[in-house]
């Protein structure tokens, strides 16, 4: 006889962890207790010495289907002689990081009752079980009980309660279980917020959404905005009041076959659809299709959603299992509504509210993921993947706060080897998005249980999320650290694919502060955590006007034209001649005219020049649909261009420059003479893939380094990455690319924390 005490950490509260080892104990006849602590679960078993081994294997083998163990550990101790196992009351402590559970679809066994007419939860909106439900969006603190979720208002009916108590229901400790007699319950609202009378608040939202309005409904962590997504009339005035002119929205469909029949799928697509995180996937449209081209225009791909929660579900029956557009509820840029306050926030935009009364403690927008060769790569990780924290090469030996960037802005809290990345916060442009940013970093803290005492942000002295970590720095007297931009993008690729060695990166997107004050975007990096090299990047050219080059590729391809001295009449017709004029007048004196590198804005200016986009009304617009024409285009030849040495930085050092003049000349004699802008669009992809591998040829005979990390937010291009992938490997390279956080922005707090854990060490 023995008696072991066991530590387990990891995901392992809010997810039916306790009754699971319960069952387990009584299997093997094991005596003791279970118990959560902050950060843990703690198990004091008792009994015959090899039924407790072959506890301990099952306990790390047969987990629960949301549990995640992270470590577990076990040290002999004295005999009691229990009489029986029990699950015992919660204890709360600060000795350790709390793993939180994301939210979690619907899982079979509750759709199953939410559609059987003769269960007691038949078509109830809230059911859930230790499978499944809301985690993130309620918990309020730690340890997870009810008393610490936003159910603690919906004391449970007695037929709830002994589901809750008995050790052998799916129920059995699930903190937000609920019934039609005892939990939440939904609500009609007319447009100015006042209650309907009508007897059945979801079948009346559903007749209006049937009848072409725009409802807004409450969901796991915000509100959606949704019409019928077959009606041009219907979207297009979503996109008028929502002040979204083109930026696809995503639709939802009842179930998997409705999404095959709707864009092409395969099976790495078909388990993120199914999975219990539930994301958005962006799917190849089929032609013909019934969802208007106003959902997604000059876009081949579309973002479908599955149902998640048990209301979807009930939604997708009570519209005739048609498509619904389903858009966070706001406005442009504005972060989701969540709170009471839904009322203004989507005044004017919504005909009518589908409420409720479980309140919503965390905003989580859905996440947005695709396939690159049968390989997720996240675009937008949230609902369903926060706060799950990514494991870390090297400790944090203390706690760090990474405050991310400006755009698709994430933070991350460092603690031991784990990371925990938050959900997507939305660009910080906007002041109520900034708000909400400061108010969840504490929210995380505290429900995390850290309280960081380093604090890293970007380089870029006018970003938000700088200066909160410098106020803070200096408020707190904590230790803050700057890191480069690029640098950020580096490290969060390596620290996912759990590197330490010294890598070239190859870091491409459209924005981030260079340490020499210029706008960087191409570039070739060499180097680990804790420093780096710049060892290539693209040809500087003129941005003309700053951040409105961004919004009007056209004023970036007049910039290329001039710098390669490739005078055409291209954009003579497309553009204002006075417009044209003050550009090339600006460039000439180099006045607001910063100088950039970006891969971004070369992919802008390559959009301009064939005919595809002069102006954009979100980002990344003009590359999107590059891309998006050059996926049909059969691989072709590749502009020209040119490697040069040059002598940069302090101290000066050899940096390899990529010349792209003669590619923007070829280019332009291709529009020029009638090329399709689809070829142009392939043959500036092949091109980019050999600038790619040339340079890391180079880069690999001058430091013999063979892996390569791909970072940026140009590699959510699917053709570009699986291109430059296939590539580098037959080089001979080791390839590593995103699989776990966005490539884009959203990556950068994994990054910062690697950076500031690494130069901290030792």
């Amino acid at each position: 006889m023995q008696r072991r005490m066991i530590e387990v950490r990891g995901i392992v509260q809010g997810v039916g962890f306790r009754p699971f080892v319960y069952g387990l104990a009584a299997r093997h006849r094991l005596t003791g207790f279970v118990r959560n602590q902050a950060g843990r679960v703690v198990i004091e078993a008792e009994g015959d010495s090899l039924a407790l081994d072959r506890f301990l294997v099952e306990l790390a083998d047969r987990s629960p289907p949301l549990a995640h163990i992270k470590e577990l550990s076990w040290e002999p101790r004295q005999l009691c002689g229990d009489q029986a196992f029990c699950i015992e009351a919660s204890e709360v402590d600060d000795s350790g990081a709390v793993f939180i559970s994301p939210d979690s679809a619907t899982c079979q066994d509750c759709l199953s009752e939410l559609l059987d007419p003769t269960n007691r939860r038949h078509g109830y909106p809230f059911l859930n079980c230790t499978n499944c439900g809301p985690r993130l969006t309620i918990i309020t603190g730690a340890p997870y009980d009810r008393s610490l979720t936003t159910m603690s208002g919906f004391p449970m009916c007695a037929a709830c309660r002994a589901e809750f108590e008995d050790p052998g229901d799916r129920r059995f400790h699930a903190q937000p279980t609920a019934c039609s007699a005892c939990g939440p319950r939904l609500q009609l609202l007319d447009a100015d917020g006042q209650p309907s009378s009508t007897p059945d608040p979801l079948a009346s939202f559903a007749q209006a959404l049937l009848a072409g309005k725009i409802g807004a409904i409450k969901g796991l962590g915000g509100y959606h905005l949704t019409c019928d997504a077959r009606r041009h009339d219907a979207v297009g005035e979503l996109r008028c009041r929502k002040h979204r002119d083109e930026k696809p929205f995503a639709v939802m469909v009842p179930d998997i076959a409705a999404a095959a029949a709707l864009c092409e799928v395969s099976s790495a697509e078909r388990e993120l659809l199914l999975s219990t995180q539930a994301p958005i996937v962006l799917l190849r449209k089929r032609l013909p299709h019934v969802v208007t081209d106003e959902v997604a225009p000059l876009n081949p791909r579309l973002g479908v959603v599955l149902p998640y929660s048990p209301l979807h579900h009930l939604l997708m029956r009570a519209v005739s299992c048609i498509p619904l557009v389903m858009t966070s509820g706001n406005r442009s840029d504005e972060p989701i509504a969540y709170v009471e306050d839904v009322m203004e926030r989507l005044a004017g935009i919504a005909d009518l509210f589908l409420t409720h009364d479980r309140p919503i403690h965390v905003r989580c927008d859905d996440s947005v993921t695709r396939v690159i060769d049968e390989i997720e790569s996240p675009v937008r990780r949230s609902r369903g993947y926060a706060p799950r924290p990514v494991t870390l090469p090297i400790d944090c030996p203390r706690p760090i706060l990474a405050v991310g960037g400006q755009l698709k802005a994430t933070f991350a809290l460092g603690c031991g080897n784990q990371a925990f990345l938050s959900h997507h916060m939305g660009d910080l442009d906007h002041y109520d998005a900034f708000r909400a940013f400061e108010r969840d970093v504490g929210l995380y803290e505290q429900l995390v249980g850290v309280t960081p005492e380093w604090i890293v942000c970007d380089q870029h002295p006018d970003y938000a999320t700088t200066r909160f970590a410098e106020e803070r720095s200096r408020r707190l007297r904590q230790q803050l650290l700057r890191v480069q931009h690029h640098h950020a993008h580096m490290a969060s690729c390596m620290a996912e694919n759990g590197l330490t060695e010294t890598v070239i990166g190859v870091t491409f997107d459209g924005t981030g502060y260079g340490t020499d004050g210029a706008v960087w975007g191409g570039e070739f990096l060499v180097g680990n955590y804790r420093e780096f090299r710049r060892s290539a990047h693209l040809r500087y050219v003129g941005m003309p006007g700053g951040e409105q080059a961004i919004r009007e590729p056209w004023r970036m391809a007049v910039a290329q034209l001039a710098d390669a001295d490739a005078e055409s009449g291209l954009l003579e017709t497309r553009c204002l001649r006075r417009d044209l004029l003050a550009v090339k007048t600006v460039l000439s004196r180099r006045a607001f005219t910063p100088l950039t590198s970006s891969a971004g804005r070369l992919f802008d200016a390559i959009a301009s020049l064939a005919g595809i986009r002069d102006r954009v009304s979100y980002e990344g617009q003009a590359a999107v649909e590059l891309e998006a024409l050059a996926e049909d285009v059969p691989p072709d030849i590749s502009y020209p261009f040119e490697l040069s040495q040059q002598v940069e930085g302090n101290p000066p050092e050899p940096v390899l420059i990529v010349d792209t003049r003669e590619l923007i000349r070829a280019v332009t004699r291709d529009a020029m003479t009638g090329t399709s802008a689809a070829r142009i669009a392939r043959r500036f992809h092949s091109t980019l893939v050999e600038i790619i591998a040339r340079v890391c040829g180079h880069l690999h005979e001058e430091t013999g380094l063979t892996s390569v990390v791909l970072g940026g937010g140009v590699f959510m291009n699917a053709l570009l990455t699986s291109e430059v992938y296939r590539q580098l490997c037959r080089d001979g390279f080791r390839v590593y690319r995103h699989r776990l956080v966005p490539p884009n922005d959203g990556g950068l707090s994994l990054g910062q924390v690697a950076i500031a854990a690494a130069l901290h060490c030792g």
